[in-house]
């Protein structure tokens, strides 16, 4: 039997091939020919988050050492920039302390009744179109990319640039040179960003960041600041975008379940998680390395390898989540999942993905108990590394009242 090789689309069907043809960890190839280890089980993915020696820079990376990956690479952005997401010890403290100081949890909870209100006016909107509807365009991305941008003030005129920069990074599609130039490009959109909040700050966590820079000792300097609203701003809305987008397919397709959340007997929160562990939106995350030899699921792996994490495909993993992890069910006792990583890799917008999916699932049903999927099947997003729809599209049945209240 050859090399697997992990292809963009159809990443749970694969997923789920490759833990029962090769355990939960296996050598296989991904985009471009670059050679990974994938892991997809819970426990193995559990065990590397916390092994002292995988680690999240790219020098540990034989391949990126010996120049065997370009500027070009398609999934360039997820390994070289600058951030939490690619640091480690000590730097990764620094760089959280500082954002986690502007992202606080009651930043997040004064967002509430401003989320309620943008979702209120989304579903107004409803009430001026026929359908069937797009509602990952109408609801899933307008939702969580104002909430977004207006916490870092991202002027709304450059927000649907900001959406394609960010969508470069999730789309298999993305040609080697498109990856160079998305990567560039986002470094300059957020640069300027960065520069404008320096000369007129205002009340968002870009002025909060560039405030921590200026007055704290072990300030960010400009490539991280830069590279920290690269992973904020793209984690704070793509992701959430997705959420809401699987979770609403989710519930269509399990029209008992929704019955059970809109007459309250299965709780909004609780459709959330179920769709975290069963389809969560980062289903590989590029990458981590060996800075030595590990040994993880029986298998020692050599220094400067790199690991695919399989942090969505663990979640439906039968030894952590049993027979039916295949299976969605709102209703299932909940085992801890991976989809916002654990331990001080933890996602830090994980409370602001939660307020707004559930806080878009619950006032979406109330107004549209009847809504129900198009004919039309989908397509899923080709990706490598996330899983959602190109598409949600939905009869959105007669609305329960002529407005809509949070």
């Amino acid at each position: 039997m050859g090399c697997p090789v992990l292809r963009a689309g159809h990443l749970h069907e694969q997923s789920h091939r490759l833990r029962n043809e090769h355990g939960p960890l296996v050598q296989m190839e991904i985009v471009g020919g670059v050679a990974v280890w994938a892991l997809t089980g819970h426990q193995v993915l559990h065990e590397a988050i916390a092994h002292p020696d995988v680690r999240k820079e790219v020098r540990h990376w034989q391949a990126w050492q010996q120049g065997h990956i370009g500027m070009d690479w398609p999934l360039i952005s997820w390994v070289a920039p600058d951030n939490m997401l690619t640091a480690d010890g000590r730097r990764h403290r620094r760089l959280r302390t500082l954002v986690s100081k502007a992202f606080t949890q009651r930043r997040v909870e004064q967002l509430r009744p401003r989320v309620e209100q943008i979702t209120a006016e989304l579903l107004a909107d409803l009430d001026t179109v026929p359908g069937p509807v797009d509602l990952k365009a109408r609801l899933a991305l307008p939702l969580p990319i104002t909430v977004i941008s207006e916490l870092f003030g991202v002027p709304a005129q450059q927000r649907k640039r900001m959406h394609e920069l960010m969508h470069t990074v999730f789309d298999a599609r993305t040609t080697p040179e498109q990856a160079a130039q998305a990567h560039e490009d986002m470094q300059q959109f957020l640069a300027d960003l960065a520069r404008a909040k320096e000369d007129q700050p205002g009340d968002d966590l870009t002025s909060a960041l560039l405030a921590a820079r200026a007055e704290d000792e072990d300030r960010l300097s400009h490539t991280e600041l830069v590279w920290t609203l690269v992973l904020m701003i793209g984690a704070g809305y793509e992701t959430t975008m997705n959420l809401i987008t699987n979770a609403v397919r989710a519930l269509l397709e399990h029209p008992e379940q929704l019955a059970m959340a809109i007459s309250g007997r299965l709780s909004w929160e609780a459709v959330v998680e179920e769709t975290l562990r069963w389809d969560a939106s980062i289903q590989y995350l590029p990458l981590r390395y060996t800075a030595a030899p590990v040994r993880l699921a029986g298998v020692t792996i050599p220094a400067g390898q790199a690991l695919l994490m399989g942090l969505g495909a663990a979640g439906r993993d039968p030894d952590q989540h049993g027979a039916r992890a295949e299976q969605f069910d709102a209703t299932r006792s909940q085992e801890p999942n991976l989809a916002f990583s654990y331990g001080p890799h933890f996602c830090l917008g994980a409370a602001l993905a939660r307020l707004e999916a559930t806080t878009a699932l619950r006032m979406l049903f109330e107004r549209r108990p009847h809504l129900r999927l198009a004919d039309e099947p989908g397509t899923r997003e080709p990706s490598l590394v996330a899983s959602s729809w190109e598409q949600l599209l939905v009869h959105p049945g007669t609305p329960v009242s002529s407005s809509v209240s949070p």
